[in-house]
């Protein structure tokens, strides 16, 4: 293969998405554009890669785990990098207290379930992951990064009234009804290292990587500058703020001119 190549971006309309994005993006005129997000190349098919925009509160919902999924579904681990927030901003993650089922159950369909979740104050910086299983919903007046198992399968508990289906049943099979774990929240300032799970890596490098980020880094990769420019040192592909590329190795990129860049690999 080339050794890198950038890869497309699909801007996806959503009612909670918004009108005027933060640079370097820009949504086409009266359009509301919630995700933009990459097409996950076949050298990395495992690992999707979006920018979630926010200005209304997401549905509450969950997603299953590779064991809890059945035919014609596909488990879903993820984690949020918080790029920027308001100053009132959160994400509702887990709940404040253990809920058996049938207390979910009870509050999605009445809509109290709202304050059975957790809302977690977001700042730029904060980085959450998620166990499949973990009830969530994101808050408005967040931009962030979305790194995620490849998958949509996503059942629905409750969204606010929305004309959307429910997938209530499913939910309560894989909803793990505890509150969210401590030790899946970090900041940027705790390493450079953000995510070594199960499933996919995440790292976050200012400028050049060093030997021990270039030998964990060694096959495929997804590469998104956050600030500053990556390039290929074939002078085949290159990508800014915005951009992702997909490359053989990191030994294969030119990060002369790179500021802050995350790196993400299947695990």
């Amino acid at each position: 293969m080339t050794s890198a190549r950038q890869l497309p971006t699909r801007m996806v309309e959503k009612v909670w998405g918004r009108q005027v994005l933060p640079a370097p993006f820009a949504a086409p005129a009266a359009t509301r554009i919630g995700e933009i997000w990459f097409e996950p190349p076949a050298e990395v098919p495992q690992v999707l890669v979006k920018y979630l925009f926010t200005s209304e509160k997401l549905s509450v919902q969950v997603h299953p785990s590779d064991a809890t999924a059945i035919a014609g579904e596909a488990g879903k681990e993820e984690c949020w990098l918080v790029l920027d927030a308001a100053p009132d901003a959160s994400l509702a993650i887990g709940f404040t207290c253990d809920v058996s089922p049938g207390e979910i159950a009870a509050a999605a369909r009445d809509g109290t379930i709202e304050s059975l979740l957790a809302w977690h104050p977001a700042r730029a910086g904060d980085l959450f992951y998620l166990p499949a299983g973990t009830v969530h919903a994101i808050g408005p007046g967040l931009a962030l990064v979305e790194v995620q198992q490849t998958s949509e399968t996503t059942f629905r508990l409750y969204d606010y009234g929305r004309p959307r289906e429910l997938h209530l049943e499913r939910a309560l099979a894989v909803a793990c009804g505890s509150p969210y774990g401590a030790g899946n929240k970090r900041s940027i300032a705790d390493g450079q290292v953000l995510v070594d799970g199960p499933h996919f890596r995440l790292d976050r490098v200012e400028g050049a990587p060093d030997a021990a980020t270039l030998a964990a880094y060694a096959g495929a990769l997804l590469v998104l500058p956050l600030e500053g420019e990556v390039m290929a040192r074939d002078g085949s592909a290159r990508a800014g703020a915005g951009e992702c590329l997909v490359a053989d190795g990191l030994e294969s990129l030119d990060f002369s001119a790179a500021g802050v860049t995350l790196l993400t690999r299947a695990a």
